[in-house]
């Protein structure tokens, strides 16, 4: 099964993480798919604006696949977690526009996701959280410095030190999704503002999107170190090994601080 799904109508573009049976998580085959595929969009003249989603009702993304984690080696999680920052950033940098189409959960790297678009729509069902301190690492692509510009820095850190799911409706209330709608209105809501943008003057888009980022960023790449280097010595406590087996042995974790 292919993991990430393509298609280009008209002047947008849909791309869909395909892995519903892991909850459409990140791992590297679809970090390097999705990478490649930015670059064959960002070369295509006729794609205006892009929508990301996932497939089925029950997830957008769940972020990175803690099976690959769990298995990895200090230098290969720090690789995949410099991996994962750059995908957010080259979406949030590029020209074309992006709109975040959220069904079900988008949570750690998934927000993350989201919070690399430009404008984020979510269905009823969505639930929105950066559960990462609950197995022993931080939101690592770029949560810590996204999320307290997009909904406040007090909100921002109760969302990520108490690792809470919120509901759609909370969210939008919190001003982290612009629309909430049923599902069978999420893709048409998300295709609506997709095609009023595609149809204003593309430089002037772009131009646009560029100004706003400047305005938002502060110094992004310094925080993105800072991330890194935190997400590095979470990689080297027992607490991480705890609580990725405690979540796959469907229990609480026994966090003993080191």
């Amino acid at each position: 099964m292919n993991s990430l799904k393509y298609e280009a109508v008209d002047k947008i573009g849909i791309i869909t993480i395909n892995r519903p049976n892991a909850l459409n998580a990140f791992n590297k085959d679809v970090i390097d798919k999705f990478d490649n595929l930015l670059d064959e969009i960002g070369n295509d003249g006729r794609v205006k604006v892009v929508i990301i989603t996932g497939e089925g009702e029950r997830a957008f993304c769940t972020g990175a696949d803690l099976a690959g984690i769990k298995n990895s080696t200090k230098e290969e999680f720090a690789q995949f977690i410099e991996k994962g920052q750059m995908l957010m950033r080259k979406i949030e940098t590029m020209k074309k526009p992006f709109i975040a189409a959220i069904n079900g959960f988008a949570l750690g790297g998934g927000l993350e996701l989201a919070l690399a678009c430009d404008i984020r729509i979510a269905s009823e069902n969505a639930k929105l959280g950066t559960p990462e301190v609950g197995v022993g690492l931080i939101p690592g692509w770029g949560a810590t410095q996204r999320l307290p510009k997009v909904i406040g820095l007090g909100r921002a850190k109760e969302l990520i030190l108490t690792g809470n799911h919120i509901s759609a409706k909370d969210a939008e209330r919190l001003g982290l999704v612009n629309k909430v709608v049923t599902f069978d209105e999420l893709i048409p809501s998300a295709n609506k503002i997709a095609e009023k943008i595609a149809n204003n003057a593309p430089i002037a888009v772009q131009l646009a999107k560029a100004a706003t980022n400047v305005s938002f960023e502060g110094n992004i790449e310094e925080g993105y170190k800072h991330e890194l280097e935190a997400e590095k010595k979470c990689f080297e406590t027992e607490d991480l090994r705890e609580g990725i087996q405690a979540l796959f042995d469907k229990r609480k974790p026994n966090f003993a601080g080191n």
